[in-house]
């Protein structure tokens, strides 16, 4: 029998062969559940992000014209990160042009860049890292292989920089890159991809280049999902349900249509909604509609947080190292509780899309995060072929997972088929805040058996709300057992001999999906907190505690160097101002480690913090000043959730409509932040969404540190514990 090479499966080819085998997968697990359900999470774990490769031929991410103008498709959306122009540095690298010639467009579905995945898990770059790059690279070759045939001059001779080509031998000649297109002929395309540049070479890539999208914003030129217009278009609005679980029984006209400027009353399938000339007109008549729902049963905070709680149904062990059950017999035994509250997402933008459906194809202008996605449901909505369904996603007013959610393009669609005209749908504050999905509450149990102040055995039971199940095939529900975006950040990532981790999945009442950083706050907020508290049952630093468990491997390495650059950055050895405490915790999240400490002080039991220093090694960094801007965005918002976010549940209703029983942080208490960047691969990791994962935790631990008082509830208010 001939040897057979083993090979690691890629995250992207897991999931492909995952939906092509469908029910076989499952079969195939139900066989030995458990074991292979923690090597699903453990490979999940450890990659770098879900998949997010576009294959395209080159020539489908740009477009030259004669006077040099390079313009670069992406199919990422711009939602206020900065990945327009990462991802553009990355293509320019290799091409070899200068940063003046570069225009980024945003590319919609059917140009032959149509992204599988979307927009989100901090996966934009590094997806795309090897991509782009290849693709920069056969272009340039294209072009060097036809001004090659134009000069009459072998192709090895001409260099490529800055849009031009020149020879060695004779710098005065010079063919640019607009001249080259001005005359091609028949493009010769490479056979192989062309060697790509090493780190040392590169010129673009690791510059704190100025933002592409800067001077449209600055200006008002940006034109966002709430700003697109058309001739002759139109404005809906859809009848919302009552409470969490309406749903609509029965509706009529009432007096919608004596409304002025109504155009249409749409009433199908369960849905009713009004198309109108102004969009206060279309609200009105909706108001004006006869409806009746069904309101199903009513659920209060209590019931909510009494359904999400560890130990109530099937626990999925998703990380299992030693044998904890046996440590847990011997040593001291220490534990705690933490939870965190449901929360909006709170973007600046609400939902909204045009769509203009005709009689044989549909576009539809959206802020969304998965132009794909979209599509799939418009044309599902529709009843038409996905290829006849054109998707333009905008500029988006931000993000953070929710607009990986439609409903405001879809029904602007359905109203537009309806009323034969381009229909816009622009949610109100009020219809964001009710009518979505929020970040799920969690609930943690944690246990650690100590022995000469090290930690024999941990184990993190962690209940949370579903985050990436709705949004995916129902078959993975069945094979992972626990929603890997709920337990992202909740392994135990120290070298402890023996420890485990177990999610269970609770159905609730309350739509809860994709938040930043997914689960990855909340666990975090719990392992961190924890090993704080472990730390002083140690009588040990909780620096020097942490230290001393790492793992020895290279992640154990990178981690060392990120802490001691945060301590040394921080002052983390020398006392704090007076009145001021400081508290430390640490994330490893799709391959980027983030270490941030926490200066705080209390006065009249408010905590306010004073100065974050955050440590990140994301690999290799592509725009430090993108970056930079990563990390205080994620650790402001992040900030916000753990001293002043929480939702609650009264009657299935939410209990905030606006900000103003939703507050979020305000710039005069927003602490002095100061990053560090730090290199350890020659390839990138995610940003948008690790710098979430310590601060709640430090800011908790710097609490504790000045009052002795432990806070194991978010938001964090003192006198809670």
């Amino acid at each position: 029998m001939a040897d057979r090479k083993k090979r690691r499966l890629s995250r992207r080819e897991f999931l492909i062969a995952a939906g092509a085998a469908g029910a076989g997968l499952v079969v195939a697990i139900r066989l030995g559940i458990p074991p292979v359900r923690v090597r699903l999470a453990e490979f999940l774990e450890a990659s770098a992000g879900p998949p997010g490769s576009i294959e395209a031929e080159a020539t489908a991410w740009f477009e030259i014209d004669p006077g040099g103008r390079v313009r670069i498709y992406i199919p990422k959306t711009e939602m206020g990160q900065g990945v327009h122009t990462s991802l553009a540095q990355i293509a320019a690298e290799e091409l070899e042009i200068d940063w003046s010639q570069v225009e980024v467009v945003q590319a919609g579905t059917g140009q032959g860049l149509d992204d599988p995945i979307g927009t989100g898990a901090s996966n934009s770059v590094s997806s795309l890292w090897q991509p782009l790059r290849e693709a920069g690279a056969v272009m340039r070759e294209i072009l060097r292989l036809e001004a090659a045939r134009q000069s009459g001059h072998p192709a090895a001779d001409l260099i490529a920089q800055s849009g031009v080509f020149t020879l060695a031998a004779d710098p005065q000649f010079q063919i640019t890159y607009g001249q080259v297109v001005s005359s091609a002929g028949e493009w010769e395309i490479p056979e192989e991809v062309p060697p790509l540049k090493a780190a040392n070479e590169f010129q673009l890539i690791g510059q704190p280049l100025a933002r592409v999208d800067l001077r449209a914003k600055v200006l008002g030129q940006a034109e966002y999902g709430f700003d697109k217009r058309l001739p002759g278009m139109a404005y809906g609005a859809v009848a919302r349900p009552p409470t969490l679980n309406s749903s609509l029984k029965q509706a009529t006209i009432g007096g919608a249509n004596l409304v002025p400027g109504v155009i249409d009353v749409v009433i199908q399938d369960g849905f009713a909604g009004v198309v109108a000339e102004s969009r206060a007109q279309a609200i009105e008549a909706v108001q004006a509609l006869d409806t009746t729902w069904d309101e199903g049963q009513k659920w209060d905070q209590a019931d909510i947080e009494a359904m999400v709680r560890v130990g109530i149904g099937d626990g999925v062990v998703i990380q299992k190292e030693g044998n904890v059950r046996q440590s847990f017999e011997q040593g001291d035994i220490i534990q705690a509780e933490y939870r965190t509250p449901l929360a909006f997402h709170a973007h600046l933008e609400p939902q909204a899309a045009l769509a203009d459906v005709g009689a044989e194809t549909a576009t539809v202008w959206a802020s969304t995060q998965s132009a794909g996605r979209l599509r799939r449901l418009v044309a599902e909505t529709l009843d038409r072929e996905e290829d006849s369904v054109v998707v333009m996603p905008t500029y988006l007013g931000g993000g953070f997972g929710r607009k990986i959610e439609e409903k405001a393009a879809v029904e602007a669609a359905r109203l537009s088929q309806a009323a034969g005209v381009p229909v816009h749908v622009g949610w109100t504050r009020e219809e964001d805040f009710l009518h979505g999905f929020l970040r799920p509450p969690t609930h943690h149990k944690l246990r650690a058996a100590l022995s000469a102040g090290r930690i024999e055995a941990m184990e993190h039971q962690q209940a949370s709300g579903e985050v990436s199940f709705p949004f995916l095939p129902g078959f993975l529900k069945t094979a992972l057992g626990a929603d890997f975006g709920a337990w992202r950040g909740a392994f135990i990532q120290y070298g402890i001999p023996h420890r485990q981790t177990v999610a269970y999945l609770p159905s609730l009442p309350v739509p809860t999906g994709w938040w930043r950083g997914l689960g990855l706050m909340a666990n975090i907020f719990a392992v961190e907190s924890f090993m704080d508290e472990l730390a002083a049952a140690a009588g040990e630093d909780p620096l020097t505690f942490r230290l001393d468990h790492l793992p020895r491997n290279e992640l154990g390495e990178r981690l060392r160097r990120a802490m001691e650059t945060a301590a040394d950055r921080s002052g983390w050895g020398s006392p704090a101002p007076a009145g001021r405490g400081r508290g430390i915790a640490l994330s490893v999240d799709v391959g980027t480690i983030a270490v941030e400490v926490a200066e705080v002080s209390v006065e009249n039991s408010q905590i306010r913090v004073h100065q974050v220093t955050a440590v990140v090694d994301p690999g290799l960094v592509i725009n430090p000043d993108g970056a930079r801007a990563q990390t205080e965005g994620a650790i402001t918002m992040g900030l916000s959730s753990t001293l002043v976010e929480e939702v609650t549940v009264e009657g299935s209703v939410l209990q905030a409509a606006n900000f103003n029983r939703y507050p979020l942080l305000s710039m005069a208490d927003a602490p002095d932040i100061d990053v560090v960047l730090l290199e350890s691969r020659d390839t990138p990791s995610g940003m948008g969404e690790p710098p979430i994962g310590p601060i709640a935790a430090a800011v908790a631990n710097a609490v504790y540190s000045l009052t002795g008082e432990r806070l194991r509830r978010l938001p964090l208010k003192l006198g809670q514990s």
